[in-house]
């Protein structure tokens, strides 16, 4: 079974999600980084894939210095923990285009492209209800980020590993 661990990290919390070959989400939330990195070191998947930055012509800000930290952190804890094997590290432009066609695409649009494809004409963006979940049950803001980057990475069986596309 192949299984994969997405982080869209974030320069104090960070969203993940586990999902299984099939793309079914297994296991997600945000949550702050130090408590991300103990779910790290403590799941054992077949592949680690953390959102690469990019620059985009403009100077960053400090919280992009941060969130660049923790990746760097991130990266550490699965070659430390899981035989060596590095984090995959896939740039968002890559998963825009991969979900919409477009680089420029918003996070909505990505959304909505992920609930086409998994949820189909169930409203409330394919969550369902407490009495009856739907695939996104339980979704919110950045996990959505997480989802669409171990799609992609399922989708293209790539493997990113000096954080170059």
């Amino acid at each position: 079974m192949s299984v994969i661990f997405a982080i869209d990290p974030g320069p104090v919390e960070s969203a993940y999600c586990v999902i299984d070959r099939s793309g079914r989400p297994l296991d997600f939330d945000i949550a702050p980084n130090y408590h991300v990195g103990r779910i790290l070191r403590a799941t054992a998947v077949d592949r680690y894939i953390i959102e690469w930055i990019t620059s985009y012509g403009m100077t960053p800000g400090q919280d992009v210095f941060h969130t660049c930290r923790w990746i760097g952190r991130f990266e550490q804890i699965v070659l430390n923990q899981h035989e060596g094997r590095p984090a995959e590290l896939i740039p968002r432009r890559e998963v825009k285009l991969h979900h919409c066609g477009n680089s420029t695409a918003k996070d909505k649009n990505v959304t909505a492209a992920l609930v086409e494809r998994f949820a189909p004409g169930m409203g409330n963006f394919g969550k369902g209800t407490k009495d009856e979940p739907g695939w996104f049950h339980g979704f919110k803001t950045d996990v959505w980020q997480a989802y669409a980057l171990a799609i992609a990475a399922l989708d293209k069986g790539r493997q990113y590993h000096d954080g170059t596309s």
